[in-house]
């Protein structure tokens, strides 16, 4: 991020202004606003296929946008001047597959960033890889290599990478859709924490009992627009939309 940036605390430090995108023939966002504050955890809910994940992928400039604006910190994203590896040191994110590296160990796959692209004092990462291990309860697994752990741990490891970098912002798409029920929990109990703790987290998920105990925001999301948002409680307990409430009563 340039120094110019001149983004304060009290305003929204993700700020998306009718964003337009599209695959081909096929619109997957149709003019999407939205406001994050700092500190802020959101849900963005709706049936699949709806733009969740391109919305997401558009904050770190994972996809591109063919209009619109993408502010994190002030800074536009989708300025082809900025520096792409400097906004996602900024802005974490995680997927719903882990992209571990197989070969080291779940310490070693906490360090590589920091050392290699940052630079950073291998003894004091090895530290910080130590205490956010532990931070996502998974004290002992240091030595352990991906294949050695579940696909909830696997996903907690991949927390933490991502954490590794010192982010401001953290997105995660979709990250226990690959896994167990039982192994579901622990993963939203990391993320809670993170949330509790001040991260400003951005969640697209499915696990709506987690958006209602967690999010301070939720946003519905459906055929590439926002139906509508609000607090958990408006939202899950008294949806306005007609859609948001034939999609709630499906799944709720």
């Amino acid at each position: 991020m340039t120094q110019a940036s001149s983004w304060t605390p009290d305003q929204p430090i993700i700020a998306i202004a009718d964003v337009v995108k599209s695959f081909g023939d096929n619109q997957v966002l149709k003019g999407v606003s939205m406001s994050v504050m700092k500190g802020e955890a959101v849900c963005i809910i709706g049936p699949s296929g709806s733009g969740k994940s391109t919305l997401l992928r558009t904050i770190n400039a994972l996809v591109p946008i063919d209009g619109g604006s993408v502010r994190v910190e002030g800074q536009e994203v989708h300025d082809p001047d900025l520096d792409k590896l400097k906004l996602r040191r900024k802005v974490g994110m995680v997927f719903q597959q882990y992209n571990l590296f197989p070969h080291m160990t779940a310490l070693e796959n906490i360090m590589i960033a920091p050392v290699k692209v940052l630079g950073q004092d291998k003894a004091e990462v090895e530290a910080r890889a130590h205490a956010l291990l532990k931070k996502v309860r998974l004290s002992g697994k240091e030595a352990c290599y991906p294949g050695e752990l579940s696909g909830g741990q696997q996903q907690r490891v991949a927390i933490a990478r991502s954490l590794a970098m010192n982010p401001d912002i953290m997105l995660f798409d979709e990250v226990t859709a690959a896994l167990d029920p039982e192994t579901v929990k622990e993963v939203l109990v990391t993320i809670r924490d993170l949330a509790e703790e001040g991260m400003t987290c951005l969640l697209v998920t499915h696990e709506m009992g987690f958006a209602r105990e967690v999010a301070d925001t939720v946003y519905f999301t459906d055929h590439g627009v926002i139906v509508e948002s609000g607090a958990p409680a408006d939202l899950f307990g008294a949806p306005r939309d007609p859609r948001t409430q034939a999609f709630l009563s499906q799944i709720l």
